[in-house]
């Protein structure tokens, strides 16, 4: 329980779209923002105040235009955010003579004009709200208290609140915004009167940061509070989504990023919010951007997030305790590499909590080290050093640095230390009959990239490419591994239109990436197939793969039925991990002759995990091998 205010401050918010239980939802900026002042203690109501504010985009719907009255050229010379926002602060300082023991706070008509529009917005323009901001009364919640018999929370808005108390309509008022804020100013005096004698306490609050934490696997989740967030960049922290839902109220450690089977960030996290309330809220910020990315929002369960974020090792949770630490993650580490090293490698300029203490190394269930370790740093600025030595040297090898979170620390540990109790088999590296991976056309809206260092990734083909990054399709770029399973040097791009492709080859063709110089080609998906198949592509055109035509079998030839080729063996593994119901044969079959396979083979990442197993079987003359190594891309779309 907290005292109550000495003034209540109406705030009322109108954007340049939807209004209502929309408010908020289609991401459109704030307009115009009306308050009145409220006198709890002497029951008297003042002035109504506004202040119209200039969006970026000067675009209204015509619902908003209809209804508030304000066109573009009204905002044109109107105030920006944080200008508007000291207006707003330095006239309720100066009519309430704000001194010492003065108190107020700010009082809303339900929760969108301060979590979904005020707080999302001030974050995306860096803009520090005033502390007054962080907490303020839902109108619906305290009339729902003084008056336990009204309509429910979703169906209260201030009329539904009027007309419970036999309010009058007042005509003199009718302009959308000022007619809402002079019914609350009257609402709140009704409800401090008799015979209902309200007492405004315990604000609802919004959190000022969000704070990382561990989550145990015994944990119980309620399935109401949890999202999936999908199309994030890379790169993006647990941070950076708190960001994304800034003023909604995240669990302590409630933002779990996704790992894909190599490790890697899928663009995928589960959040968790401290109550269903807010996980509604969160599920109307569906397709609000992160930069210039549109992020997904979609319900999720305790269950999924457990299987992310939870963890059992007190190793990992002895390394998790010291609280309001910034997690550092390493990536590519010398499998000798000592703590001593990796303090060292961080100097005094960004010093490691508790020194050797502070190190989480991360290794396989018969210890062998695996490359990577966490990291913890006392604050932001020493992580932010941190992160400057990027792709830095210890030793002979560059080392990659992330920010982390205490999910994914759980993720990776969890990954890592599991093993199947049997050794699964091995699949086999390439499949004896190739396919066609994409549509082949004679549009040429592809690149070829040729050179490649054996580790580049797609975030390095991303940052080669820079503005033509935003080009690539959906599901657009292919690297391509060899016969071994390694890459080869090569990848392929779909582009979304042959000029940028052509403008794509022309500016990055023999550009470096780490000290290797690339060759760019424009070509068709055809070509791409083509060379897919073992043909070769340059400047001066194709050239035939070396097995030139497949030998095939007779056309009068028929093949018998296949057996099953389930081995024994198969009957100890989990049923999860069983193999699929084979496809039909094809009607032709390749020979495994030596020159037939001479062929390229495609990796598309990240990817899920490959296939738990894979049996194949020969008949007289020919060879068939089922494999599934192909998968999804990276690359998001646009759209």
């Amino acid at each position: 329980m907290t005292a109550s205010p000495d003034y209540l401050v109406v705030l009322f918010g109108i954007t340049a779209g939807a209004t209502g239980a929309k408010l908020g939802s289609d991401e459109k900026e704030l307009i115009l923002l009306l308050w009145k002042v409220v006198d709890l203690a002497n029951k008297k109501v003042g002035q109504l105040h506004e202040v119209l504010v200039r969006p970026d985009q000067l675009e209204l719907t015509e619902d908003c235009k209809e209804e508030t009255k304000i066109d573009a050229e009204n905002l044109s010379s109107a105030p920006q955010l944080d200008q508007a926002l000291r207006q707003f602060n330095q006239s309720v300082s100066n009519e309430l003579n704000i001194g010492v023991g003065t108190s107020f706070c700010l009082c809303t008509d339900g929760q969108l004009h301060v979590r979904q529009i005020l707080h999302p917005e001030a974050s995306k323009k860096n803009v520090l709200l005033p502390e007054c901001f962080y907490s303020f009364f839902d109108l619906r919640k305290e009339f729902k208290k003084c008056c336990p018999g009204s309509p429910d929370i979703d169906k209260l808005d201030v009329a539904a609140m009027a007309e419970t108390l036999n309010f009058e309509k007042n005509a003199s008022v009718s302009r959308y915004g000022a007619s809402q804020v002079e019914e609350m100013g009257n609402i709140i005096l009704a409800m401090i009167s008799e015979p209902y004698n309200h007492r405004f306490s315990d604000p609802e609050r919004v959190n000022h940061k969000f704070e990382s934490g561990t989550c145990s696997k015994m944990e119980l989740i309620d399935d109401n509070t949890v999202v999936r967030a999908r199309g994030l960049p890379w790169q993006s922290s647990d941070q950076d989504i708190a960001r994304f839902f800034k003023g909604l109220n995240i669990a302590k450690g409630g933002a779990a990023l996704c790992l894909n089977a190599q490790g890697r960030r899928n663009g995928e996290a589960l959040v968790r919010f401290v109550s269903e309330e807010h996980r509604d809220l969160a599920l109307q910020r569906h397709k609000h951007h992160m930069g210039t990315r549109y992020i997904e929002v979609y319900k999720a369960t305790g269950e999924d997030f457990l299987k992310i974020a939870g963890g059992t090792s007190n190793e990992v949770a002895q390394f998790l305790s010291k609280e309001n630490q910034v997690i550092v993650r390493m990536r590519g580490l010398p499998f000798t590499a000592t703590a001593e090293e990796v303090v060292a490698f961080f100097g005094q300029h960004c010093p490691i909590t508790g020194g050797k203490e502070g190190i989480l190394f991360v290794t396989y269930p018969d210890g062998r080290p695996t490359g990577d370790a966490f990291v913890l740093f006392a604050c932001e600025e020493y992580a932010q050093n941190a992160l400057r030595k990027h792709k830095d040297l210890l030793g002979k090898r560059y080392i990659e640095l992330f920010r982390s979170t205490a999910a994914e620390v759980q993720q990776v540990l969890n990954r890592f230390s599991s093993a199947p109790l049997i050794p699964l088999p091995t699949p086999p590296i390439i499949p004896v009959l190739p396919q066609q991976f994409v549509p082949p056309t004679n549009v040429r809206d592809c690149i070829r990239l040729r050179g490649l260092p054996y580790a580049a990734t797609i975030e390095d083909i991303l940052d080669f490419l820079g503005e033509f990054s935003t080009d690539i399709r959906t599901h657009g770029v292919h690297m391509v591994l060899n016969h071994q399973g390694r890459p080869s040097g090569d990848a392929f791009i779909q582009m979304k239109s042959a000029d940028r492709a052509f403008m794509a080859a022309q500016k990055y063709h023999k550009k470096t990436m780490k000290d290797r110089y690339v060759e760019v080609f424009q070509c068709s998906a055809e070509e791409m197939n083509f060379v897919l198949m073992g043909g070769t592509l340059n400047r001066n055109g194709l050239s035939p793969p070396p097995c030139k035509l497949p030998c095939l079998s007779p056309p009068s030839y028929t093949f018998p039925a296949p057996a099953a080729v389930i081995p024994t063996e198969a009957a100890i593994y989990q049923p999860s991990l069983l193999f699929s119901p084979r496809a039909l044969q094809p009607s032709t079959a390749y020979y495994p002759a030596g020159t037939q396979l001479f062929m390229n083979y495609t990796a598309y990442y990240p990817s899920s995990p490959p296939s738990a197993s894979c049996y194949w079987t020969a008949c007289s003359g020919w060879l068939h091998v089922p494999c599934e190594l192909v998968v999804t891309t990276w690359k998001q779309s646009n759209s």
